[in-house]
Parts: C-alpha cells; structure tokens; sequence
C-alpha cells in the first residue's frame, strides 16, 4: 500500500504560516525551515510574540509579516496553514468580535489567496467545535453540542463557520484542503497569562500559589505535546489531496483537572495547595478525541506521556518565572 505521503518536491516549497508567532505556529515555522522549506510568518501579535521566533529572524528561508487577515494578503505561496486565531478564553473573549472576524472574514481571505495561486491550504480548527458534548470520546462524526449565543462563542461558532467556508471551497472551486482538529496542546511558548489550564496551574506552581481549580475538578480534558501536533498537521498538509478531514489530532489519554493538578505540583515540588472556585459557564465536562481516523490514514498517534510532557514544558515557565514580569495567574481555562 502506497504512503499518504508525499513525495518532497524537487524545489523547496514557500509555505505561508498564519499565526506564526503563536505557540502552535511558531513550532510549526522552525519544523518547516529545518525540512528545508522556506516560511512566510504572518501575525499581527495580537496574541503572538517575536520572542518565539528567537533564532528563526536570521534564517535565509525566513520572512516575517506583521499583518491581519481580516484584510486580504497577495503573495505567492505553495501551501497555506491557516493558524491565526487567540485560542483562550481570555483572549478571544476580550474583542468577540475581532474573533469572529478572524476566524470568518481571515478565512475567506486565506481561501481566496489560495484560490489565485493554486496552493494547498490547511485550517487549523479546534475540538471546541464540539461543544460540550453529548457523546464521549468525540469523533469527527459527531456533529457537536454547541451554544451559540455564549461567552464562547465567537471562538465555537467563528471555527465552526470557517470549517464550512473551507468545505465549500473545495466542492465550489476544486480547492485542495485540510481541516484538523486540535484538541488540548501544551509545551514551550504557551503564553503565561492566557488562562489555559496547563499553563496556569505551572505558573502558580512555581510561585507556590494556590492552584485554581473550577468546579469539582473532575472535568477531563487530554493533552497532547505540541512536538507531536506539529508533525500531525505537516503529514495532513503532504498527505494524499483526498484526505481533507476533518481530523481530530490530540492525545487521547485522558485526565481529570484534579489529576493535571495534582501532577503539576508533584513535577514542580510545589508547595501550593488546591482551591476551588465555580465552573465558567459553557465550560465543557469532558473532551477526549477519538484519532483512529489520523492512526489510520496519517499513520500517527502520540508518543509522549503527559508527565513527560510536563518535564519538557515546566523548565521554559521556570526561566519565565525566574526572569519576573509575569502578571499573576488568572482563571484557568481548559
């Protein structure tokens, strides 16, 4: 049986990243440059940092943009990853709007550069298009339980939309299109004060502060090492043009938030204690994907264990930590 694969072109490809100063996409830029491809980093630092592509600046086959694609962008490109997009509740709830917008019109921009050069274009969408959902663990199947007059809407609904945008493309126009879904990912160069769950519960870690905790903590969620997601996304950008997804790409081990925390403590020697506070609204019970679909037709699965994980990730939050500036921990978003 043939691989999914493709073969590498002769010539190296220029790849357009969005969001490519993110935590997702400035993983995905130093992956591309080191297979030796050349990388267009598109972001408008919203939520991303130059400080993530530390080392990338001075690469020959490395250009960086700052731009919003909310507003339409003309380059030559031969594949496109569509990363652009505050992934937390505590920033994509701070302009609603702005986050539809993003999801919405940046799509429709990006699908429209795609359809001029004839490039390849790949949306990274969320497990948050499930909702809080009604049947467990979550396959690409299942067509969600979401609210769509909630706090997190702008961020379900934009993605869910941007999904069908990509969808029609590809039966409209013959676009060549990837949609993954990506469950809970975590490592080095999650931003410290966006409220996502990991990042929280290490920062307050470190500091001994109490780790906030919502609801009774026995919410799940599973985690996947960003390493790992990474290389998902690039064999379903190069796999065959008949996989379009959507695919769920996430670890399916799952976890409580009572065990995330409690793990946390123990990796850091932490001498923080647990409190409790109400669970936010819309706030999902349970999230774990089903990737039989990524096992089958890209040949992945996650390697990397959650406690394995956490060691890679806490020694980048401790030299943030050592350094100050961090604002203190807020509410934890999983």
């Amino acid at each position: 049986m043939s691989s999914p694969i493709r073969a590498s072109r002769c010539r190296a490809r220029r790849i357009l990243v969005t969001g490519g100063a993110g935590f997702i996409g400035s993983h995905l830029c130093e992956r591309l440059l080191a297979r030796g491809d050349e990388v267009l980093c598109v972001d408008n630092f919203y939520t991303g940092s130059r400080e993530n592509l530390h080392g990338l600046l001075d690469h020959p086959d490395f250009e960086l943009l700052r731009h919003d694609i909310t507003f339409p962008l003309y380059v030559e490109v031969d594949q496109i990853y569509n990363l652009a997009c505050p992934a937390s509740p505590v920033h994509y709830q701070f302009d609603p709007v702005q986050t539809t917008k993003t999801s919405v019109h940046g799509s429709i921009n990006m699908l429209g550069l795609a359809k001029r050069v004839r490039a390849r274009i790949l949306q990274a969408s969320t497990s948050e298009v499930y909702g809080d959902p009604e049947i467990h663990p979550q396959s690409e199947h299942y067509w969600g339980h979401v609210n769509p007059v909630g706090r997190r809407s702008c961020y379900d609904e934009g993605k869910r939309c941007a999904e069908t945008l990509f969808f029609d493309y590809h039966r409209q126009h013959g676009l060549e299109i990837k949609v993954a879904r990506i469950f809970n990912t975590y490592g080095p160069r999650m931003h410290p004060d966006d409220g996502r769950v990991v990042s929280n519960f290490i920062v307050q870690a470190l500091r001994d502060e109490p780790i906030t905790v919502y609801g009774d903590g026995a919410q799940s969620r599973a985690f996947c090492y960003v390493d790992e997601l990474v290389d998902g996304l690039m064999r379903l950008m190069d796999a065959e043009a008949s996989i379009t997804g959507p695919l769920n790409l996430g670890n399916p081990a799952e976890f409580t938030i009572m065990e995330l925390a409690q793990k946390v403590i123990a990796l850091t020697g932490s001498r923080s204690r647990i409190v409790r506070r109400p669970l936010p609204p819309d706030d999902p019970r349970q999230r774990r994907p089903d990737i039989t679909l990524a096992r089958t037709l890209l040949d992945w699965q996650p390697q990397i264990a959650l406690d394995e994980g956490l060691r890679r990730a806490i020694p980048y939050f401790e030299r943030l930590v050592t350094r100050g500036g961090l604002a203190p921990a807020g509410a934890a978003a999983a």
